[in-house]
């Protein structure tokens, strides 16, 4: 069973590189450019040129930084995008010379301007043109407001991994590097399926459904053999790098180096009341909470919830009391693997962009909401979470948004030299 499930994998992952050419791509992708714009490169910094709506032909924009220097040039509809070789910060400049006659910039406009890439794959960047247009700076606080919404809605995203892996704590007491794959593959199976043809309705539920799979495949094939031969949890840790390794290295293998987008990845911006939010970071705020009241309904008010937390409290005494120990933990890891799914497949849209190592990047913050919140407590996974999301996107406003996960982090080492068991964690004395 094992070698069959992951062969279906594997056909999936040879089948997602070969659909990425039919792709959709960004409203912003021109109709004509320049032939230094970087075709080829994933990364990609676009835009759109209008003058009182109408789109003009013919502008010249300009790339700058890394070494690198790529140009475009404005098509029919005013679009522009300029390829380029790797993230980092890049300088955009506007050719007024090739504005036509008796059109500007407006006032206040920024060229040349400098753009930075943070977690994403394409950087709009818009250049107003026309007189009387002035620019109107937002207020501290309506910034405020839409950072600790996004914090919010990034914080509910990092909750749905987090549960996962603080259940999977506490009922083994394995600390599973390998939660991180389990985020990933949520999103690959979800780009391969739909890779096939497959409408969203169809491709995101069997994703979700292909991680549970692998939660159930992992347990059966390694952990479960682990547990009865008494292998220690240190042993058991460093098996679950390995296996993070080997999975992660898999997947770069059959899907590639590049960033591919899901279908529906560019959102447009809400406006609700002072707060302008894009409608993929909505819809992820949405589900994730919808689905983690029904983990804590499930878990406070299910006889299946309840042996889980049995199991998770005191599993000598839960298996004492007749509840099968071996069932829950393969059902933890089956919930797991399918929370952890679906918040990869919200992260591939909240980057926006699946990439072989993206469960990666967010496996500090996924360890540092559990470790806040208290190791092996569902609710402290759920509030570390949302407090390590709202202090990422809140510190932009302060920080370069190269260093808003370094802030995360801090944050969760100066709590937990105050309260080492975390925010809801119980203490306990050794020895």
């Amino acid at each position: 069973m094992l070698a069959a499930v992951a062969a279906m994998f594997a056909a999936l992952l040879l089948s997602a590189p070969a659909a990425s050419a039919t792709t959709a791509t960004s409203d912003a992708s021109p109709s004509a450019t320049s032939p230094d714009s970087g075709a080829d490169y994933p990364d990609r910094i676009s835009g759109v040129i209008k003058n009182e709506g109408t789109p003009l032909e013919g502008v010249k924009i300009t790339a700058n930084g890394n070494g690198y220097e790529g140009e475009a040039v404005t098509g029919a509809n005013g679009s522009w995008s300029i390829g380029v070789p790797q993230q980092g910060a890049y300088e955009v400049e506007l050719d007024e010379s090739t504005l036509p006659e008796g059109v500007a910039l407006a006032e206040g406009q920024q060229n040349p301007r400098t753009v930075t890439f943070a977690n994403t794959t394409n950087i709009t960047t818009l250049f107003l043109l026309g007189e009387g247009i002035v620019l109107q700076e937002e207020s501290f606080g309506s910034l405020l407001l839409e950072r600790a919404v996004a914090g919010l809605s990034f914080g509910l995203l990092l909750a749905l991994s987090a549960v996962g892996l603080s259940l999977i704590f506490g009922t083994t007491g394995l600390t599973n590097f390998a939660h991180g794959e389990m985020v990933t593959l949520g999103a690959i199976l979800a780009f391969a399926f739909a890779s096939l043809g497959m409408p969203l309705w169809v491709a995101l539920p069997l994703a979700i459904l292909g991680g549970a799979a692998f939660g159930y495949v992992q347990d059966a094939g390694i952990w479960k053999p682990l547990r009865r031969r008494g292998t220690g949890l240190v042993p058991m840790m460093i098996v679950s790098i390995g296996l993070a390794v080997a999975v992660r290295y898999t997947v770069l293998f059959f899907f590639g180096g590049g960033t591919q987008q899901l279908p529906g990845s560019q959102s447009p911006i809400l406006e609700l009341g002072p707060v302008s939010i894009p409608r993929n970071t909505l819809v992820s705020l949405i589900v994730s909470l919808a689905v983690i009241l029904v983990v804590a309904l499930l878990l406070l008010r299910t006889r299946i919830g309840k042996a889980t937390r049995a199991v998770a409290d005191n599993p000598a005494l839960a298996a004492a009391s007749g509840i099968d120990v071996d069932r829950v933990i393969r059902l933890v890891w089956v919930i797991g693997g399918a929370l952890a799914a679906m918040g990869g497949i919200l992260w591939a849209y909240y980057r926006p962009g699946v990439s072989f190592n993206m469960g990666q990047q967010i496996l500090l913050l996924i360890f540092a909401g559990v470790t806040l919140g208290g190791l092996g407590t569902v609710f402290g996974a759920l509030v570390g979470s949302v407090l390590v999301g709202l202090f990422v996107e809140i510190s932009t406003l302060w920080l370069e948004a190269d260093l808003k996960y370094v802030g995360a982090l801090v944050i969760m080492i100066l709590v937990l030299l105050v309260r080492p068991q975390g925010l809801l964690g119980r203490r306990e004395r050794i020895g």
